[in-house]
């Protein structure tokens, strides 16, 4: 759990700790994020109610329009989160809401803050994906709000030195757009372990801790030590304290741009490194050096849309892709929507607990017909290129619905077939779900979540969504050990792939193949190499038997080589 624990030292000098984020080490200045705007307590005379909604939603489209602009040539995690909020930004319920309020005689500024905090009360109650979208809806709120008021838009600050990014929370339009060059660090008041600024900043290769309590203090210009492996920060650090973090910097910079190739560890056992991929310009995806695609999301062809692409659309878009990945594995993981992820041409009826209601394959039961265009799509994209096409369906439960999506795919015409492990229910009948299909792959952010009953969006409970707790990691050993005796392959595609000293682990406990983001492929690679597939299963056995999350991430750090941790 995040913590503030003073240090003996007569300055007063203080450690906040918080949840790793992002690999790396940092030393700088601290530079504040500015508060968001806020409406004053007088309340201007309004004009027609028709005229402050319009001025509320031309607001609206201006934050879309932005989001777009920023999402232009972007590619992968950072694409598709900037592109599902300026979706949000447009959301005609939103604008329905926002002209209720001005009826009742709210200006526009005050009707934007008033429908999207009510708007993110239902998002939080529903849980789940729709959850994790409150944040982002806060940022459009802010964004709307300054422009309807005239005052500067929220963003980060300027000090004119290299800094580290102290903040509550950092919005994702904000995150993709920082200066690497600039910004050392990041550190946040609050957040988890798969929140959208611990993807985004891993996706930009900075160092970052989470969820730390305390940093609501610090002052502009403090200069401060942040480790994002360790999850803390040391501020006012010595001279010998910051030198060491800068040289590991340095260091680490150095080993990183040295690492290129397969995955592999120290003894040869091949590991594969591969790319979640997302919205975005396949050629750049292609160009980096991975092995291919562990995680294809295609929702990015369905989401906002008013009908489902059709077999043609689909098939292009697909066929671009692979194309980007000619020679190699390309693994797609078929819709992943439903309740939580609402379609306009998706009705799945009113669901109490969208979490755990009808979404990913589940889907099929009420509209198969989706799944069946969806997979023809693909089969036919995938004969059009030399890239060897996966597919995988997500939120398997049972055996038989592994055997059931299995016969679909191949009688669509697909030769490998697998399912996602994302429910504690498949991870336990491992033994009778992997027979059924060629591979699997573990999405972790979901087993998480449904493995210690914590909504993965909650900032409350960071801890039990933390990647290293030992109950996921004994989930993944199951399938590990199913999958070595069976000959099947078992991948990883939930943000634990990315955390260097964690892919160890899983490695360890039986995971073929690592699926991130592409900055962290080098880190990855470097730790892989540096230890034997029998130095990975003992790290394995210390994680598992560890008792907290904390304990675990420490036993093993203690174990491994200090170059795992970038030290």
């Amino acid at each position: 759990m995040a913590q503030t624990d003073p240090l003996p030292s007569a300055t007063g000098i203080h450690r906040c700790s918080g949840i790793p984020a992002s690999p790396g080490a940092a030393v700088g200045p601290v530079a504040r994020m500015a508060p968001p705007p806020s409406l004053p307590e007088q309340r201007p005379t309004t004009g027609k109610p028709g005229d402050e909604a319009d001025r509320a939603r031309r607001a609206l489209e201006q934050v879309a329009e932005l989001l777009d602009r920023r999402a232009a040539g972007l590619e992968g995690d950072a694409a598709a989160v900037l592109g599902a909020q300026a979706l949000m930004a447009r959301d005609p319920d939103l604008a329905r809401r926002v002209g209720e309020r001005t009826e009742e005689g709210d200006p526009a500024a005050w009707a934007v803050h008033s429908a999207c905090g009510a708007y993110q009360e239902l998002l939080q109650a529903a849980g789940g994906y729709l959850a994790e979208r409150a944040a982002d809806l806060a940022d459009i709120r802010d964004r709307a709000v300054a422009l309807l008021m005239g005052l500067p838009m929220p963003g980060v600050p300027d000090p004119g030195v290299a800094h580290v990014l102290v903040a509550d929370d950092l919005a994702p339009a904000d995150t993709v757009q920082l200066d690497t060059e600039r910004v050392l660090g990041i550190v946040t008041r609050y957040g988890g372990p798969t929140s959208h600024t611990v993807i985004l900043a891993r996706a930009l290769g900075i160092p970052a801790v989470v969820g730390c309590e305390g940093v609501e203090g610090l002052a502009d210009g403090v200069t401060v030590a942040v480790d994002g492996d360790a999850g803390t920060v040391e501020v006012d650090p010595d001279e010998e304290l910051a030198d060491r973090m800068r040289r590991r910097a340095e260091r680490r910079r150095a080993l990183l741009a040295e690492s290129t190739g397969p995955g592999r560890t120290a003894d040869g056992t091949p590991v594969a490194l591969l790319l979640n991929v997302g919205e975005g310009d396949p050629r750049k995806a292609g160009a980096h050096d991975s092995e291919g695609v562990g995680l294809l999301r295609t929702e990015f062809l369905f989401l906002g849309q008013a009908e489902p692409p059709t077999v043609a659309e689909q098939t292009a878009a697909y066929t671009s892709l692979f194309e980007a990945f000619a020679g190699r594995v390309v693994t797609v993981r078929t819709l992943d929507a439903g309740s939580d992820k609402p379609l306009s041409f998706v009705e799945t009826g009113q669901e109490d607990n969208p979490a755990l209601g009808m979404r990913g394959f589940r889907t099929s039961r009420v509209h198969p017909g989706l799944l069946t265009e969806q997979l023809s799509a693909i089969a036919a994209a995938s004969l059009e290129t030399s890239a060897r096409v996966r597919v995988m369906a997500p939120m398997v439960s049972t055996p038989d619905e592994a055997a059931e999506f299995a016969a679909l795919a191949r009688r669509a015409g697909l030769t490998e077939v697998g399912v996602m492990i994302e429910v504690p229910g498949a991870a336990l009948l491992a033994d009778r779900l992997l027979p059924r299909v060629d591979f699997v792959s573990i999405g972790t952010n979901d087993l998480a979540q449904y493995t210690m009953a914590a909504d993965r969006t909650l900032g409350a409970l960071p801890d039990l969504l933390d990647p290293w707790q030992p109950a996921l990691l004994r989930l993944v050993e199951t399938v590990g050990a199913v999958g070595e005796r069976s000959g099947r392959s078992v991948g990883v595609c939930g943000e634990a792939a990315a955390d260097p000293l964690l892919a160890l682990v899983l490695v360890g406990l039986g995971s073929t193949s690592l699926s991130m983001s592409a900055p962290a492929l080098s880190a990855v690679r470097h730790a892989l190499a540096l230890h034997t597939r029998d130095e990975c299963r003992r790290l394995a056995e210390l994680a598992v038997a560890a008792s907290s999350a904390e304990q675990a991430r420490e036993a093993v750090r203690a174990a491994a080589h200090p170059e795992t941790s970038s030290r």
